[in-house]
């Protein structure tokens, strides 16, 4: 059915018709918008769901239509400049990924402002309280993971969000992250001119004292998703958190059995202090203290990754552990900074739920575990492939793996073990989110991998062809590495935090594989791609790479 978007009229149409049939109006915005529903209204105007009928694949959208009431002059004018500067502000911030993209901005022949933006489907955080319940620690961290880039990519961008507040941040249905919507209250910062009051803006309840005075700043940001934290912790109103006779927040008395760490009390503490001074000045400050390391915010929009050589990343980008085995064989661990990434993908059954996880800093492999260092702590080679000692080492069992940390262990005095499944794919991604750590096409999959194509149907010596970002070779192709944790047919119960997934042996037989091998297809040499394997079995298509700390 199509919506009429005549404000007094709003009656519901056959979708082959392209006038009203109660009004006349014209029902396509620009012949190719097309309203299905009203799904919101304010004292601003209105908002419908509606399709793009220009696009082959008809995707749906947002219509937002400028249509205040009961405004006397200098509040509609402000209203007006204000509708407009949401358009401006979406425009300028371009395509990020958890920002809903401008699609149109216009005046149609009605002479109303009409704004078109992407479609986020899913629940904001206020329904997903309502249904699911109050936040966990768990859950609160990874809000402030999800969304503190956002606001440090805006910040950068010199805009004030000024109404954060659980109805403006959506979990996208598809992916699971959290998306920033409603830009009609942000504001633009004028270099040299920081102190000049101006509107207030934003909902009263998430507002800073700053703000509420005219003088938003971007700390201003973080105190209003502090505060948002707080009322998803307790699920209470933020009015009744704070105690006004005492000046003071109370929220901790409204805990019920959900305790919060120091850390992260500290944290919110911090983002919600009624100091401007005393708060965090920055996201990327707040991420600091959530213990990740935000890469650098480009002020450009749509920016390719670009390739990084081996020299660059041989040469100070990445931290390299070493340890010197019997007879001078050097073992190489690349330092991997915490964060958290979506883990999973669409692609199999068994990728999915796609889901977030946090990860604390750990050191990994820079390549497989050679037959050279198997040779040097167990006196053996079981591998197939000797032609050179560099090769990975193969014919191994997950039993075979676990012996080997242990010796290596008492030998270095330090705790080597297998990676976990999530610390594998979070490495092999190192920061991106495509099929593969380069990129989505599988063409250029010759210059990372040795895998079927390529392969001549052995495994080769490992750092032969080109890293990923962090300095990690080998992840795609070459051998399958074994994980700690234990086979599941898909992530429903995994664990968020990074750690090992295991039941016991009598539970479940078989362990987790990850990057595919020689004799693999492109396919199965993705991120997200999993194998299992039974733990005591040996193939020449089995190696594995170290994890540590």
């Amino acid at each position: 059915m199509s919506q009429c978007l005549n404000p007094d009229c709003l009656a519901v149409n056959p979708v082959t018709h392209k006038f009203c049939q109660k009004c006349g109006q014209k029902l396509w915005l620009k012949d190719r918008y097309q309203a299905l529903k009203l799904i919101g209204q304010g004292g601003f105007g209105k908002t419908f769901l509606a399709v793009d009928l220009d696009k082959p694949s008809q995707p749906r959208c947002v219509i937002k239509q400028f249509f205040p009431q009961g405004q006397g002059t200098g509040s509609l004018g402000k209203a007006a400049e204000l509708f407009q500067e949401e358009a401006k502000r979406l425009d300028d911030l371009g395509n990020h990924g958890q920002i809903p993209e401008l699609l149109a901005y216009f005046i149609a022949d009605d002479q109303r402002q009409y704004l078109v933006q992407e479609y986020i489907e899913g629940e904001n955080l206020a329904q997903e309280l309502e249904s699911k319940g109050v936040f966990n620690e768990e859950k609160i961290r990874a809000l402030l993971m999800d969304l503190l880039p956002v606001l440090e990519f805006i910040h950068s961008h010199q805009v004030i969000h000024r109404d954060i507040k659980p109805e403006n941040i959506i979990r996208r249905q598809s992916d699971q992250k959290l998306v920033l919507v409603d830009f009609g209250a942000a504001k633009a910062v004028e270099p040299g001119n920081r102190s000049v009051t101006g509107t207030i803006i934003g909902s009263a309840e998430y507002v800073a004292p700053e703000q509420m005075n005219g003088k938003a700043v971007n700390a201003s940001d973080l105190y209003s998703l502090g505060v948002t934290c707080l009322n998803l912790l307790t699920g209470i109103s933020p009015f009744d958190l704070f105690d006004q006779g005492e000046h003071e927040w109370c929220w901790r008395d409204y805990l019920v059995n959900n305790s919060v760490s120091n850390e992260l009390d500290n944290i919110l503490e911090k983002l919600v202090s009624l100091g401007v001074k005393k708060r965090y000045q920055s996201a990327a400050d707040a991420l600091k203290d959530l213990g990740f390391i935000t890469p650098k915010v480009s002020t450009q929009t749509n920016v390719k990754i670009p390739t990084i050589p081996k020299t660059q990343l041989q040469s100070g980008n990445t931290q390299t552990l070493i340890d010197i085995l019997p007879g001078g064989v050097k073992l190489e661990m690349i330092k991997i900074p915490a964060g958290s990434f979506m883990m999973g993908s669409n692609q199999s059954n068994d990728e999915k739920p796609i889901h977030r996880v946090i990860l604390k800093e750990f050191y990994l492999g820079k390549y497989p575990v050679t037959q050279e260092q198997w040779q040097v702590v167990m006196e053996n080679n079981p591998s197939d492939f000797r032609n050179d000692l560099k090769n990975p080492v193969e014919r191994v069992s997950w039993d075979n793996c676990q012996e080997f940390c242990h010796k290596l262990s008492n030998l270095t005095k330090k705790n080597y073990r297998l990676a976990s499944e999530a610390e594998w794919e979070y490495a092999c991604r190192a920061g991106t989110t495509t099929h593969y750590s380069f990129g989505d096409n599988p063409v250029e999959l010759g210059n990372y991998a040795w895998y079927s194509q390529n392969s001549a149907a052995r495994t080769h010596p490992v750092g032969q062809k080109n890293p990923n970002f962090w300095g990690l070779y080998d992840m795609h192709g070459n051998v399958w590495e074994w994980c700690e944790d234990s086979w599941h047919e898909n992530y429903r119960g995994a664990s968020v935090d990074g750690t090992s997934w295991i039941n016991s042996r009598s539970q479940n037989n078989f362990r987790v594989v990850r990057g595919g091998s020689w004799g693999n297809y492109s396919e199965n040499c993705r991120c997200a791609n999993r194998g299992s394997s039974n733990l005591n079995y040996r193939y020449n298509y089995s190696g594995f790479r170290l994890a540590l700390g």
